[in-house]
Parts: structure tokens; C-alpha cells; sequence
């Protein structure tokens, strides 16, 4: 299962020569970092340092964010979270307001809503894809899309335009030595709706033009009057090509220059900082990307919040994010039930329990978003509408992370006639890697129950390990990467990722109770036999950090990576789960009772209170 690397790294454009001097001396040695990430709740520290063993993570401190009144200064967060970890460390990191005793000091940030984009492009499909990937990649949220055949008469999108406030809008059309015409309606439009950025009205909006360059002077002079205009190469040169870079460097550069300068505080915290600041979403897809290159793997990363659910991807060396901003578990949670409808979250729940009152319960967490689980049941349903919210984020991310669109397929006749084709780039057969992050998932009671959930909603295929973010470490070490990659990666193994374990799951359908693999796993000088019958959950409980041969001989036409019925020989890692061998088919095929039987299986939840709850 060889995979395609990534041919580039993402790289943050430096904002002074202050940082970029500074960053060269920090290069030769971290002995000790602080990071910081400014969320729109609380602000995280965490303390790393370098040990005999590599770099550890040492402490960990929050507090709430500062960046709303009456403090109106994301710093004041930023020290209380850090004066944390001199309580646990009894060291001094703080004096007179500067951060001390580190050689190191990066920051991400999602506080006041995040870096927020428009993104406008020619076609729908295509260049205006093209731009929101670029946008997502670099952490923003999409507020919206606007493109010519977008269905939109133009009174409204100019309306829409002005409504938004957006942080900055991406302008993007037009392949080299094509028509500029349309492109340079959308720039029209955006003179006409004279939009206002969102933290006040101070400054121009800053406008990316990412498109044709033989309409650079037209929109140079339709718009450099009217915005803060910048220009870079064009984000869809030719049809079958795709270049993101460019506009995600320009995005981090404004995000400083502009957003930060605005939001309340930022000012202070850019000066103690030792890299870039990065949006919170655009920390964690670099560390994905990064992850996925170093290791030459593929990886799907999903993180589920109160309100939103990101999902991060890298198939086949490229890299996509999505934001299913009305899939989460407090906020929107009703959201949820709406789009899943409520018998795709019953169907999780293995007990009797009233429409009614399900539906009351939901309502109920979206009124008091941070209450939490007290009983078991309460605990079920929870889990029951993750595994809906997790589905439905995967489906909305394969609709996009998709090859380009536009492209003629070489080959069949048929096909190659066809100019708008959606192939995604989704594989679960070839994925490699899960990581979940997010209360739901990280701080389950039990740790089976994360990895359950994450197979249940995803369905890997063949051979995929698991693991859960333990305490949201990643965008601190995303940030982190810029400037060390050496301390990012080692933390992010030791001590960010809580190893689940594996799943060996084979593609196929047959009767229950057949039998569908056939296993070899071979661990500490000694071999064990397994059989795995359709309809079933098994676990081989392999520690984490330990590894075993298995060799495994699916059945009845059944797939486990190289084909049916083709025997693989692969090593695995174990976990705090272990090898869990799915043999529930795909796609899964659920009821009651085989529920209650997966849930004990795989020591989901305490079997006497389970059994109790059923009665």
C-alpha cells in the first residue's frame, strides 16, 4: 500500500526581519518551548522541553480567553494560561509581561471566530472550488462562495457581499490566455457592494486576486482604489492544474497583517511571539500534511466541536479540509438530528427509547451546550449522534476532497466527453491513519469507545490504526513545525497521540455467521489463530508501542488490500484497544441485537450496567 507523496511543503511567509533573524537562532537549538493556542473559549499553554529521551511534553495550563470585554486583550489569557504551568513547574516564565526562560515561544488562534473569507471564483466547480481549498487549507472558514453560474442574480450577490464582513475575499478566475471577462464582472460586483471588513472600518478589505494574469491590470484598476488588493499567481493555471500555495502563504501573511493587527490584544501577543501566528484549523491541517509527508502515509484527521466538525484529509499526497459548520455536539447538536434524521440516531441506541424524548434530550444539550454525560443512557445517545455528526462530516468532505474538476479522463471515449466529473479522493482501502480529536472523542470514559465510534462512522477498509488527540495538542505543534519540526513530531508521537490501536476490517457482504477471514498473528515468539466470522467484532489485545505479523486469508470473495480472497502479509501496531477485527461487513448492516453484541465485544461500556439498561 504505497502511497504518493506530497511534492511541497507549506511555508509561512515571514513578517519582519525582527522574526525572521530571530527564527535563525531559535533553529540552532530549543532546549525549552511554550506554546499557546487562543481559542474562542479558552487559551491553552502546554511546556516542552528537551529531555535525554527527545523532546516531552512537561505541562499543560488554560484559562479563558481575554479577547471579549471587559479585557479586550488576548495577552491577559495568553499569561494566566502560562502562569498555570509556572504553578506545576515552579518555574518563572512571566516578567513584566514578557515571556521568559524559553527559547521558544508560537501561538495559534481561533478566538473572535477565526480568520472568516469569502471566496469568489468564475465557475462554481472549478476555480471557485479551487479558491475555497486554498482558504480552508489555510484555516479560514468559507463564509460563502459566490460564483457566476451560482444561480445569484447580481443585485443579489452584491447584496450578500456587502452583508458578510468578511476577514478578507479570495478573487480567483480565468485560466492563463482564457477569457477575462467574467472575472472581471466578479471584481465589478465587489466595487459595487463596497464591503467593510469585519473588525471595523479602519483599513480596505484585503482582496486576494488569484486568477488570470491577463486581467491583472483590469482589476488593478477596477479595485486597487476600493481594497487592499494583492495579487499572486494564479490558483488554476490550466484546467488539470491546481496551485494552491501562493494564495495559502498570501492568507497567513494578511491574516497577520490585517486581521490580527485589529483583533483586541493581537498587537501584543505578535511581539512575543518567535513565528507567525496561524489560524488554529491551519496549524492542525499543516501537522496532518507534514505527518502524512514524513511518514509517507495517508491520513484523515477529523476534529468535533461544539458547533463544527472539521475533517482533514491527505489521499494520494494532497491535502483537503472541511468545515461541516452545522455538525457539532452542543451548539448544533439539534443540527445534527435535522440532517441525520432521528432513525440514523436511534439506530445506535440499544434500548427502547420514545422519539419524543430523544428528541427532548437533544434539544435539551443545545439549550446547556456544556453539560455532560451523568448516566450511562445519556452517555449511548451522545455517542449514537457523534457517530451521525462523524458520518456526515465524511460525506460532505469525499463530496469535496475530489480530483479536479474540468478535467477530461483519458482513455474511455465515453468519459473523456464529460467536463464536470466529481471522482473523490476518499479511499478508505488505502487510508492508514485516523485521528480524532475533540471532547467527544478524546475525553470518552473509555477508550474503546472513541475507537468504536470512529469505525462505526467511518467504515475504514483493510488495514487502518487509530488514534485519539489526548488533550488537543495539535495546533501547537502545527505551529511549532515552522520553526522545529524535530520537537513537533516527537511530542505529537509520545505524547499528543493516544495509540488506540488497529483495525482489520475486510470489504464485503455474506450471510451472518459465515466465515470471512482466516488470521495469523504473530507476537512474542509464538503464533495464534483467529477466525472471523461475518457479523462479528474481535479483539487481539496487543499492547501499544508493540507490533505483530499478521497474516491474513480472507474468504468469500472478501478484501483486505490487495484483492479478493488475496492473502496479506502486513505488520501492525497495537494499542490501549488493541487489533480489533471487523468482520461487520461494508457498508454495515445494523440492528439491536448485534449492537449490544459489538458493544461487548470490544468492552465499550460495563456489560452489567449495559444489560441493566436493556431491561
Amino acid at each position: 500500500m504505497g502511497k504518493i507523496r506530497n511534492n511541497h511543503s507549506f511555508r509561512i511567509t515571514r513578517q519582519s526581519t525582527r522574526l525572521l533573524s530571530l527564527n535563525f537562532k531559535l533553529l540552532k537549538m530549543h532546549k525549552r518551548i511554550i506554546a499557546t493556542d487562543c481559542g474562542s473559549t479558552t487559551t491553552k499553554a502546554i511546556l516542552i522541553e528537551k529531555r535525554e529521551d527527545g523532546y516531552r511534553l512537561v505541562a499543560r495550563g488554560e484559562a479563558p480567553t481575554t479577547v471579549e470585554k471587559p479585557f479586550e486583550d488576548v495577552t491577559i489569557g495568553v499569561r494566566n494560561a502560562i502562569s498555570e504551568i509556572e504553578e506545576l513547574t515552579n518555574n518563572k516564565f512571566l516578567e513584566d509581561g514578557k515571556i521568559v526562560n524559553v527559547d521558544a515561544y508560537v501561538s495559534t488562534s481561533s478566538a473572535g471566530g477565526g480568520l472568516q473569507m469569502l471566496v469568489m471564483g468564475v465557475v462554481k466547480e472549478m476555480t471557485a472550488e479551487s479558491a475555497a481549498r486554498a482558504a480552508l487549507g489555510a484555516g479560514a472558514i468559507v463564509m460563502e462562495t459566490i460564483a457566476i453560474n451560482d444561480g445569484r442574480l447580481p443585485h443579489q450577490r452584491i447584496e450578500l457581499i456587502r452583508k458578510l464582513r468578511p476577514d478578507m475575499i479570495l478573487l480567483a478566475g480565468g485560466t492563463e490566455g482564457g477569457t477575462i471577462k467574467h472575472v472581471v464582472e466578479l471584481a465589478q460586483l465587489i466595487v459595487a457592494a463596497e464591503p467593510r471588513p469585519r473588525f471595523g472600518s479602519t483599513y480596505k478589505m484585503p482582496l486576494i486576486y488569484a486568477g488570470n494574469s491577463q486581467a491583472i491590470k483590469e482589476i488593478e484598476k477596477i479595485l486597487k482604489e476600493k481594497t487592499a488588493l494583492y495579487v499572486v499567481d494564479n490558483i488554476r493555471p490550466q484546467l488539470e492544474i491546481e496551485n494552491l500555495e501562493p494564495s495559502r502563504e498570501k492568507i497567513h501573511e494578511l491574516f497577520l497583517e490585517h486581521v490580527m493587527q485589529q483583533a483586541p490584544g493581537y498587537n501584543k501577543l505578535m511581539e512575543l511571539v518567535s513565528a507567525p501566528i496561524m489560524p488554529t484549523p491551519g496549524a492542525v491541517g499543516l501537522l496532518i500534511e507534514k505527518v502524512a509527508k514524513e511518514q509517507n502515509i495517508e491520513v484523515l484527521g477529523v476534529d468535533i466541536g461544539g458547533a463544527t466538525t472539521d475533517v482533514f484529509s491527505v489521499f494520494k499526497g494532497k491535502f483537503n479540509r472541511t468545515v461541516s459548520a452545522n455538525l457539532g455536539m452542543s451548539y448544533s447538536i439539534a443540527n445534527v438530528m435535522v440532517e441525520a434524521g432521528i432513525d440514523n440516531i436511534k439506530r445506535w441506541i440499544p434500548f427502547e427509547i420514545d422519539e419524543y424524548e430523544l428528541r427532548n434530550r437533544i434539544r435539551n444539550k443545545m439549550i446547556r451546550p456544556t453539560t455532560i454525560p451523568m448516566t450511562l443512557d445519556d452517555l449511548i445517545i451522545e455517542q449514537a449522534i457523534a457517530r451521525e455528526a462523524l458520518r456526515l462530516a465524511l460525506e460532505q468532505h469525499r463530496l469535496f476532497a475530489t480530483e479536479l474538476k474540468g478535467v477530461q479522463v483519458r482513455g474511455d471515449i465515453t468519459r473523456a466527453l464529460q467536463q464536470q466529473i466529481e471522482r473523490t479522493l476518499v479511499n478508505m482501502m488505502t487510508l492508514n491513519l485516523i485521528i480524532g480529536s475533540g471532547g467527544v472523542l478524546s475525553h470518552a470514559p473509555r477508550r474503546s469507545q472513541s475507537f468504536l465510534m470512529m469505525i462505526d462512522a467511518f467504515q475504514p477498509e483493510g488495514i487502518t490504526k487509530l488514534a485519539v488527540d489526548s488533550i488537543f495538542m495539535m495546533p501547537h505543534l502545527g505551529v511549532l513545525s515552522t520553526i522545529n519540526e524535530k520537537a513537533s513530531f516527537e511530542v505529537f508521537e509520545r505524547d499528543c497521540l493516544i495509540k488506540l490501536g488497529t483495525c482489520i476490517a475486510p470489504k464485503g457482504l455474506e450471510k451472518d455467521g459465515k466465515v470471512i477471514l482466516k488470521a495469523e498473528i504473530h507476537y512474542d515468539n509464538k503464533t495464534e489463530s483467529l477466525e472471523l466470522k461475518f457479523g462479528e467484532l474481535k479483539v487481539f489485545p496487543l499492547p501499544a508501542n508493540k507490533k505483530a505479523k499478521v497474516v491474513l486469508f480472507p474468504q468469500s470473495g472478501f478484501d483486505v488490500g490487495e484483492g479478493p480472497n488475496k492473502k496479506v502479509i502486513e505488520e501492525v501496531e497495537g494499542g490501549v484497544v488493541g487489533i480489533v477485527f471487523d468482520g461487520r461487513g461494508r457498508p454495515l448492516c445494523i440492528s439491536r441485537e448485534k449492537l449490544i453484541d459489538w458493544f461487548i465485544s470490544i468492552k465499550a461500556y460495563n456489560e452489567e450496567k449495559l444489560r441493566e439498561i436493556m431491561k
